[in-house]
């Protein structure tokens, strides 16, 4: 969950007054994300162009960090430069504050949609010596004010339970990582993405409808991927607590094989990815467990197994039709569970510099009937 108050979007370096962030409904910030996913690009892409890109061309050890959604994202800007042969890494925030002396890099980019949360922010502080990019929505932000450079979406409107803002953060971390591997022309692999998310979102919904049902009455859910599809998974888990209020874990494949698996039992598993995922998907299928399979593939359809096609695209873009589809089924099981999708229960007033804005941010108490 991420707070939002502050008002105006940055310029790749500095701040400027502009409209205030807004924060909308869940499903107002789903059905909205298609065309805030193509401002986004065209508005990181002006902002990582000419002197921005030089700069982080020249960077070899980014330790990338961010708490909630902000760290599930960063699984993409890593696999990316790893690929790239760039040593790349990503640290929960508060970890840094706990052993700062732990860490050797060249530049910390610390991520956080509203800027303020406050384990990001003591990260950056605690590595005050190296040069900290900070990625954001909201400007100016606390996190940004400390920040040697800042990257922001252009404070694009978006939900308690983020839509816009997580798939747009994934597509500022890829394109920031495309930077840092010195590729220019990074923006061509997001042609076409709301055309793409639109698609998916139709094909999801229909097929999560034959399932929701069932899946409402399981007691927890699993999500499974590997590679940058993890930040799917992680991203997965956190909004089926968030929104349908479904205990929710996700692992990576190959530790999922290893034991994590041998929980199954009126769970329901969502598994993404093309190669040892579909196999994983037919045997959890075939012990009568209630499946999602999120793959490009061609994967036959068998009892207790729903698939899901998604459309090839470059890992981080399939990181973005994977969150839509899980969008999808949080909404469709906050429906079946009978649980107000904006309801969240817990006000943890530490979370975010300045605490939390009452008139934003209504705390609720659960009841045993909820």
């Amino acid at each position: 969950m991420e707070s939002q108050t502050s008002t105006g979007p940055s310029t790749s370096e500095g701040t400027s007054t502009a409209t205030p962030t807004t924060r909308i409904p869940y499903i107002e910030g789903r059905d909205k994300q298609p065309q805030a996913l193509e401002r986004v690009v065209a508005h990181i892409g002006a902002a990582l162009a000419g002197p921005t890109a030089d700069r982080l061309s020249a960077v070899r050890r980014p330790l990338f960090t961010g708490i909630g959604a902000s760290h599930a994202a960063l699984a993409v800007p890593v696999e990316r430069l790893r690929a790239a042969g760039i040593a790349a890494q990503r640290v929960l925030a508060h970890e840094i504050c706990d052993n700062a002396k732990g860490f050797d890099t060249d530049l910390v980019v610390g991520v956080s949609q509203s800027g303020r949360s406050s384990e990001t922010i003591a990260a950056f502080k605690a590595l005050d010596h190296a040069a900290r990019l900070a990625v954001l929505n909201v400007t100016p932000s606390p996190l940004g004010e400390l920040a040697t450079l800042t990257v922001d979406l252009g404070n694009e409107p978006d939900s308690f339970a983020s839509t816009i803002g997580f798939t747009g953060t994934v597509v500022a971390l890829d394109l920031i990582a495309a930077a840092i591997a010195g590729e220019r022309d990074a923006a061509q692999g997001w042609s076409g993405i709301a055309e793409k998310v639109a698609a998916v979102r139709t094909h999801a919904a229909d097929v999560i409808s034959t399932l929701s049902e069932r899946a409402g009455l399981c007691v927890a859910a699993d999500f499974v991927a590997s590679g940058a599809s993890r930040a799917s998974a992680e991203e997965g888990a956190l909004l089926l607590r968030e929104v349908a209020r479904t205990p929710s874990a996700a692992s990576a494949t190959r530790n999922y094989l290893h034991g994590e698996m041998e929980s199954a039992g009126r769970t329901l598993h969502v598994v993404f990815g093309d190669g040892r995922e579909i196999e994983l998907a037919r045997t959890l299928a075939d012990a009568g467990h209630l499946t999602v399979l999120i793959t490009s593939m061609d994967a036959a359809l068998v009892a207790n197994l729903a698939v899901i096609r998604v459309p090839a695209a470059t890992p981080a873009a399939r990181v973005v039709l994977e969150t839509v589809v899980t969008q999808e089924l949080a909404a469709a099981l906050a429906v079946e569970r009978q649980v107000p999708v904006e309801g969240f229960v817990f006000a943890n007033n530490d979370t975010k510099q300045g605490g939390l804005d009452p008139a934003a941010f209504a705390a609720r108490s659960s009841t045993a009937s909820e």
